[in-house]
């Protein structure tokens, strides 16, 4: 009895104390052929330097800063870190994600996942630079930049907080915007036991970069289809005149963008033109900006750019080249030439000539099943605003891997979708771009606690002028006819 007693203590001691821990400068002993731990350093409290960019991060708690060089295949080099809080961790374990072609370590997301007490990693996603020239004659760069470097990291941050607290976090967190919502899905599909919960914002479809070549070829290809950002205000007034009232206030904020249809033609200058009107050319390109494109053969390749994102066209309608975001998939993956023209670009060929070589590499699919099944949480959100990536793309996403998953309601209990009205790409705009969406997958993966409402914030100087409903798609915000229309309160979620 008194052997048995004993057991049970020191069962319970052991539970209780880290077995195993070792401290953070000797995590270096842990490099292996294909991992070399490059330092491992307690940082102090308060502000913290980066060495590359000598940007400032400041308010941080002390931790164990892990510097860490992944090497899968030979021709791998993903460079990643791992932040573990010398005291107060939540037991938790947080990756954040890159955005446009990666190329560096994202300190800021990883610096609010460390002040909420996690445990948290990064990698640049296996080169430097944010261009894609590092795709040419490296096969395995292009894997590691889409999937295998955010696998690897998780796997050696999993093993580095193993060996630091003696003990394994008790949840695993994604969280990306843009290219880090792309890679969250792309985790969650290829490796479905690797995170109980991912927030995925605005992810990047690699196919918008077809699209962005095609809305370049349309309307500034030719200086006369060209429009000025002089006149989006005035676009962008009459788009509202349009279309905000219909979803039962006038707030600036289209609700609904679907719903919404504008007639530029009624914009068209009398003669000539002029600062408050579009000239006949001008008018198709903005009817072309919001538009779906077509092969020759009338088939939709992706969705539009949606009404409301009239103040921030010039990302992708401003000329006098596009982004390099875009025309580097043609420029170094598809044809791997430095010297590709976009003038050149095809609608017929070049988006075919893209899927050949993304298809299993760094396009979406939305079986999530096997995610599902691991018990995961799925928080995807988007801005009805966003200029980089129509929000059409996640839409369909959605309802794609709804459909695998036996419909709507089945899926709701691990995956659901919140539209943003009014924001732009990630953050910005002038809807509410801003809610606490680590704490909203938090209450979902750890109490069951599915969001059924969240209530997000706009914020000018700093200050909060606007609430409103998130409301979890197909549903939307309406107003109830009483009360401020800055105030979430006086709007609930209804079905459309």
């Amino acid at each position: 009895m008194i052997k048995r007693w004993l057991f049970v203590l020191f069962a319970a001691i052991a539970s209780a104390v880290p077995l195993h821990a070792l401290p953070c400068e000797q995590l270096v002993s842990l490099t292996t052929p294909k991992t070399s731990i490059r330092s491992a350093k307690i940082v102090a409290s308060g502000d913290l330097v980066i060495e590359d960019t000598r940007k400032k991060i400041t308010g941080l708690p002390s931790f164990c800063r892990v510097a860490a060089v992944l090497a899968p295949t030979a021709d791998s080099e993903i460079h990643t870190e791992v932040w573990l809080p010398s005291s107060g961790w939540n037991g938790k374990f947080l990756a954040v994600g890159s955005g446009g072609w990666g190329g560096s370590i994202a300190y800021e997301a990883m610096a609010d996942a460390l002040r909420r007490g996690y445990a948290t990693s990064a990698t640049d996603d296996g080169h430097t630079g944010a261009s894609a020239s590092f795709v040419v004659g490296h096969p395995e760069k292009l894997t590691d930049f889409a999937y295998r470097a955010d696998h690897e990291m998780t796997v050696e941050a999993k093993s580095l907080i193993q060996a630091f607290y003696g003990r394994a976090a008790r949840y695993a967190y994604w969280n990306g915007c843009s290219g880090g919502g792309r890679e969250g899905l792309l985790q969650a599909y290829r490796y479905p036991d690797e995170f109980d919960g991912i927030i995925a914002g605005d992810p990047a479809d690699i196919r918008r970069n077809s699209w962005a070549l095609w809305l370049a070829n349309k309307t500034f290809k030719d200086p006369l289809d060209y429009i000025p950002p002089s006149k989006y205000p005035m676009i962008h007034r009459a788009v509202l005149r349009a279309c905000d009232a219909k979803d039962g206030v006038t707030d600036s904020l289209i609700e609904d963008p679907t719903e919404c249809h504008p007639d530029f033609t009624s914009l068209t200058c009398k003669e000539g033109d002029a600062p408050d009107c579009l000239t006949p050319r001008q008018v198709h390109t903005a009817e072309t900006i919001i538009s779906a494109p077509k092969d020759s053969n009338g088939k939709t390749l992706f969705p539009r750019l949606e009404p409301g994102t009239e103040l921030r066209w010039d990302r992708l309608a401003g000329g006098p080249a596009p982004a390099d975001l875009f025309s580097d998939e043609f420029r170094y993956v598809v044809y791997q030439d430095d010297s590709w023209d976009w003038k050149t670009f095809n609608i017929d060929r070049d988006p075919a000539k893209a899927h050949a070589v993304d298809k299993d590499v760094d396009e979406l699919n939305p079986d999530l099943n096997a995610f599902a099944r691991h018990g995961g949480k799925l928080l995807l959100y988007h801005g009805w605003a966003d200029q980089q990536v129509a929000p059409g793309s996640t839409i369909a996403f959605y309802q794609s891997s709804s459909e695998l998953g036996g419909g709507s309601k089945q899926v709701s209990n691990w995956m659901r979708l919140f539209m943003i009205p009014g924001m732009g790409h990630c953050s910005g705009g002038e809807g509410p771009d801003s809610f606490d969406k680590i704490g909203v997958l938090e209450q979902w993966v750890e109490k069951g606690e599915a969001p059924s409402r969240i209530v997000a914030e706009h914020r000018t100087a700093g200050k909060v002028d606007r609430t409103r409903p998130l409301c979890p798609y197909p549903q939307v915000a309406r107003y109830k006819g009483a009360g401020s229309i800055d105030d979430a309160a006086s709007f609930s979620c209804v079905t459309r």
